[in-house]
C-alpha cells in the first residue's frame, strides 16, 4: 500500500477503531459490575475515553501494519481487569461479562450499518463519501473483532464462554491454555491461519447484512 493510500485509511479507519475497543471493553467492565465485581470500576476502567483502553502495541501499532500488509485486521486494547471470583456467580456470570464485548461490537455494527444507509441515501452531499468509507470500515472493524473475540481461546471471550458453558473438568483444561493463548493467537496471525479460521463466520456476518439492508 502507498503512503498517501496508507494515511488516508488510517485517518478513515482511528475513529471506528477507537469507537470499537472503548466500547467493547466498557461493556466488559460495566457487566462485571452489574453481577458483582467492582474492579474495573474502581480503577475508572468502566469509561468512553479510549486513551484508558488503548494499548501502544495492540491498539495502534498492529492494527496499522496489518492495513498496510492486507488480510485480516488484527490488534487488541489494554483488557478491563476483571475478578471472576468476585462475581455473585464466577462460572454462570463469566459468560454474560464475556459475551458483553462482542455484543457491543454487534450493536456497532448495526449503528455503522445504519450511517451507511444514510450516507448512501444522500449521494449529492459533500460528506457522503468519507462518511461511506468510514461507515464501512466500521462494519468490518467490528464484524472481525466480534468474530475475533469469539474464537474459543483463553484468553479470548470465546474461550471465557467455552468455560463457562463445559463441565468443570473439560472447562478446567481450557483455562489452562489462557497463559499461551495469546502467542497462539499471534502465531496464528503470522499465518493465512487466522483468516481462513475467521472467514467463514466474517463471510456469514456479511450476508445477513446485505440480506437485511439490501447492499
Amino acid at each position: 500500500m502507498q503512503l498517501d493510500h496508507l494515511i488516508q485509511t488510517i485517518a478513515i479507519a482511528a475513529i471506528p477503531i477507537l469507537f470499537a475497543i472503548t466500547l467493547h471493553e466498557a461493556a466488559h467492565g460495566y457487566v462485571a459490575r452489574y453481577f458483582g465485581d467492582m474492579t474495573a470500576y474502581q480503577q475508572g476502567r468502566i469509561s468512553l475515553n479510549p486513551i484508558r483502553h488503548i494499548d501502544p502495541v495492540g491498539t495502534i501499532l498492529l492494527p496499522m501494519l496489518t492495513l498496510w500488509l492486507g488480510g485480516i485486521l488484527f490488534g487488541w486494547a489494554k483488557p478491563v481487569p476483571v475478578n471472576f471470583s468476585a462475581l455473585r456467580n464466577p462460572k454462570k456470570d463469566m459468560l454474560w461479562v464475556a459475551l458483553a464485548g462482542p455484543a457491543a461490537n454487534l450493536f456497532m455494527v448495526v449503528c455503522w450499518v445504519f450511517i451507511l444507509k444514510m450516507a448512501l441515501s444522500f449521494p449529492e452531499s459533500y460528506f457522503y463519501k468519507p462518511l461511506e468509507e468510514m461507515a464501512k470500515m466500521g462494519v468490518q472493524i467490528n464484524v472481525i473483532l466480534m468474530a475475533l473475540n469469539l474464537l474459543p481461546l483463553p484468553p479470548l471471550d470465546g474461550g471465557r464462554i467455552a468455560v463457562s458453558l463445559l463441565p468443570h473438568r473439560q472447562a478446567y483444561l481450557l483455562a489452562r491454555i489462557e497463559p499461551y493463548g495469546l502467542f497462539i493467537l499471534i502465531f496464528l496471525a503470522m499465518t493465512p491461519l487466522l483468516g481462513w479460521i475467521l472467514r467463514p463466520a466474517i463471510n456469514l456476518v456479511y450476508g445477513v447484512i446485505r440480506l437485511l439492508i439490501g447492499l
